[in-house]
This record gives C-alpha cells, sequence and structure tokens, in this order.
C-alpha cells in the first residue's frame, strides 16, 4: 500500500498506472474494520497499485472526487476512472473483491 506525501505524488499515480484509491481516516471505525484484509486483498488483485488516502489530509481531493463515507475505493487508469464504491456503509473483504473483479 503506498501513502503519498503529498498532493503532487497523489496526482501522479492518477496520470499513470492502474490504482486502486483508498480513501480512510484514522478515526473511522469502518476503515478499521476493512484495514486488516487489505493487504491479501493487494495480494488477490496485484494488476492493481494500491493508495491510501488519508480523507482529512487530502479533504479538497476527497471533495473533488465527491467521497461523501469512507471507506471509499475509486479506481483510475492512467487518467480515466473505472469505478468506484463509495458510500457510507462498511465494507467487507467479499465486497471489495467482488467490485474489483466486476471492472
Amino acid at each position: 500500500m503506498i501513502i503519498p506525501k503529498n498532493l503532487e505524488e497523489l496526482a501522479s499515480y492518477v496520470e499513470k498506472g492502474k490504482n486502486v484509491f483508498f480513501f480512510t481516516a484514522d478515526w473511522c471505525g469502518d476503515c478499521r474494520y476493512i484495514k486488516p484484509a487489505m493487504p491479501e486483498i493487494e495480494a488477490d488483485f496485484s494488476d492493481y497499485q494500491f493508495i491510501q488516502v488519508d480523507r482529512d489530509e487530502f479533504i479538497d481531493v476527497a471533495s473533488e472526487w465527491n467521497i461523501f463515507g469512507i471507506p471509499s475505493f475509486v479506481v483510475i487508469e492512467d487518467g480515466k476512472e473505472l469505478g468506484r464504491l463509495v458510500n457510507k456503509n462498511r465494507k467487507t473483504k467479499e465486497e471489495i473483491e467482488t467490485f474489483l473483479a466486476n471492472l
């Protein structure tokens, strides 16, 4: 899981590659619930690069991308959005894997 240090680094992942942006926050209970499953999800979908985005640190990006609930996932390949799993609900490992498999 890549954790961008600044907006420029985050933007570089939007422009190139096949990336899953995982919006999260330290205080988010549902984010902490899914976090232990993320390494396995990353291994199962190794053709993607996973980018962890702190919703509070990158609040302008979250707003611009219409991230109104976390945890949320947005998949972008070479600047083009392929799909999103964005809502306020707790996500299960199976739900995330099904979402990624159906892209």
